[in-house]
């Protein structure tokens, strides 16, 4: 497979001091509109187990419940990462951000189960904030930075950390609207700031064609979805923990909510730190051999934990170290995008990989909820996960291990 990076126009020189600045201020709002929105994004999932008691849920509605905003907002990627390549990052994040904020505030005033389920049908609208911000980052850095620049974006996936850390908290000691009410203004006001400071590269390239035609030209690059394989398992493989590791913490150990909530939250950001270390690494070594460590390191700690092992010390490991290769394989595939897809097709690609990384998010909670109804046991599951990211160490090796030479 040959590389369509090289063909790219380079973007302003960022050794020059004003561009400099003007990358460095879309990277900060770019991550702040990504973190805000994926904060909206990752409501539900800290609020599922009590909603489960509070309704009388079995696992697998629960799990559908917190599964919902996932593949919304995984496949909502594809229509506004081609709606930002035609008309630009700074018209998209406010839109984005004020679209999310009508389930949000919904959220404050519904209980019954099927309300919850079409409200978080639309909460997924904040989960496509990822395909607006990679193609503005990618347009303000040049290839040699561009992994670690992408990787460092990727922090905005922070925001699921703070739903965990805060939501249960809120509406605990401030009222069960507060959560929402509170997100809701945070995505107003960002929506305003973005409006005002929000900057496409000058160089952006404008494409041609219809949104259909993008997408097809896009679907015919195999690289494309080589691409999507390997999201789909890592940041697959983190959004699935984040939204479901509260119930698993809850029901395999006992926790209380809030403690398992705590937990989540330190699994979250472990690997966001990871992210653009993984970007990092990949800008330095290339994403091929850091993509083929992460999922090899992935498949052993998810053969562990399939034991159950004792929280402390070794579940903890396990869990952590999972967070960590995750993140890490995360900004290495983007890594990957911003070598290798052609620059009038950024954000297409980047809304069709995203895409497959949400929708790897959404069917791990579901068989995780069925399999535990059946045997009593997430062993399954785990092992599965083990499989999965095995075999993306073998693909990568084995398949893409060319575009380490080429790219």
């Amino acid at each position: 497979m040959t590389t369509t990076g090289a063909s790219r126009p380079a973007p302003p020189s960022a050794t020059e001091p004003a561009v400099a600045r003007a990358a460095t201020l879309n990277l900060v709002l770019a991550t702040a509109g990504f973190m805000v929105n994926f904060w909206a994004w990752a409501l539900l999932g800290p609020l599922g187990p009590g909603i489960k008691e509070r309704l009388g849920l079995s696992f697998a509605a629960q799990s559908l419940l917190v599964a919902v905003p996932v593949v919304v907002g995984s496949l909502g990627r594809i229509p506004i990462g081609v709606l930002t390549d035609r008309f630009g990052a700074r018209i998209m994040f406010p839109a984005v951000s004020l679209a999310t904020v009508v389930p949000v505030l919904t959220l404050a005033f519904v209980s019954s189960y099927p309300a919850l389920i079409v409200t978080g049908f639309f909460l997924g609208i904040g989960g496509t904030a990822f395909a607006v911000g990679v193609p503005l980052v990618s347009g303000w850095y040049p290839p040699a930075r561009r992994g670690f620049a992408i990787g460092v974006f990727g922090v905005g996936m922070g925001g699921t950390a703070i739903a965990n850390f805060t939501t249960v908290k809120l509406a605990d000691n401030f009222g069960a609207k507060t959560p929402f009410l509170l997100v809701a203004a945070m995505l107003i006001g960002y929506a305003v700031v973005a409006a005002l400071l929000v900057r496409d590269a000058p160089d952006r390239p404008r494409p041609t064609g219809s949104a259909w035609a993008r997408i097809a030209d896009v679907g015919r690059l195999p690289a494309t979805w080589q691409l999507c394989f390997l999201y789909a398992v890592g940041f697959g493989g983190f959004v699935a923990f984040s939204v479901y590791l509260p119930a698993y913490l809850r029901t395999v150990y006992g926790l209380t909510p809030n403690d398992a909530a705590l937990r989540t939250a330190g699994f979250v950001i472990l690997a966001v730190i990871a992210r653009p270390i993984g970007g990092w690494l990949s800008d330095r070594f290339h994403p091929v051999p850091v993509l083929i460590c992460c999922f090899s390191g992935t498949a052993v700690f998810a053969i562990i934990q399939a034991f159950q092992a004792a929280l402390v010390p070794v579940a903890t490991i396990a869990f952590l170290g999972l967070a960590a290769l995750l993140g890490a394989a995360s900004g290495a595939v983007f890594a990957l995008v911003g070598k290798i897809a052609p620059a009038d097709k950024v954000g297409t690609v980047t809304g069709v990989v995203g895409a497959a990384g949400g929708l790897g998010g959404f069917a791990p909670p579901l068989i995780m909820g069925w399999v535990y109804g059946l045997e009593q046991s997430y062993a399954i599951g785990l092992m599965l996960l083990s499989d999965v990211a095995l075999a993306a160490a073998v693909y990568t090796a084995v398949r893409m291990r060319g575009l380490a030479r080429t790219s």
